[in-house]
């Protein structure tokens, strides 16, 4: 059984990965309101795709350890990892104008 103070820490870090996946896919506007609908829409545009990344890298992982299952809060961890990523790539072309038709 794990120690209380490793348990506490591998949960504080999760949440701590989980709040700066929102911040990597925080989308600003004008007020409040806008900038939660566009962070919302934000991560449901491209959740599916993290989800299906994250679906393959944990296969991969499951297939490499010999069938053993990744725990939830793992995948979970990739998951917001993988999101973390795709939400900066994503964010640079955004703030950059990439999206913009002259």
């Amino acid at each position: 059984m794990e120690p209380v103070e490793a348990n506490k820490k591998n949960s504080v870090s999760f949440y701590v990965v989980a709040v700066v996946y929102v911040l990597f896919n925080l989308r600003l506007g004008s007020d409040p309101l806008t900038s939660f609908l566009a962070t919302g829409q934000q991560i449901l545009l491209t959740a599916p795709y993290v989800a299906g990344i994250t679906f393959v890298v944990v296969s991969f992982i499951q297939y490499a350890a010999g069938g053993e299952k990744v725990p939830w809060n793992s995948r979970l961890r990739l998951f917001f990892t993988i999101g973390i990523f795709s939400g900066l790539v994503y964010g640079i072309y955004d703030y950059a104008g990439g999206g913009v038709v002259p």
